[in-house]
């Protein structure tokens, strides 16, 4: 019969120094998590000045389409007027 596995003995000085290792990796992470919510602050403004841009720009281009519209039945009118004066 064999002898019992006595395990592994792990000493309080290597527990520290890997609780200390542990703790240098979470406070690493933790300070790239805070830049990426800083970022995607900044992302998210970025996207409201574009939405706000673009809206701006969209509602400029509404009096193309009404002006060619006219410019269109003006040339109509004009044509019927000069087909009917002769």
């Amino acid at each position: 019969m064999s002898a019992p596995d006595p395990g592994i003995y792990i000493s309080p000085s290597q527990m520290y120094d890997e609780v200390k290792t542990l703790t240098q990796t979470v406070s690493r992470i933790e300070t790239k998590v805070d830049g990426f919510i800083t970022e995607a602050k900044d992302i998210r403004a970025d996207v409201a000045d574009h939405e706000n841009r673009i809206r701006a720009l969209e509602s400029g281009r509404w009096p193309l389409p009404a002006f060619g519209a006219l410019t269109g039945l003006g040339g109509a009118v004009a044509g019927a007027v000069a087909l009917f004066v002769r």
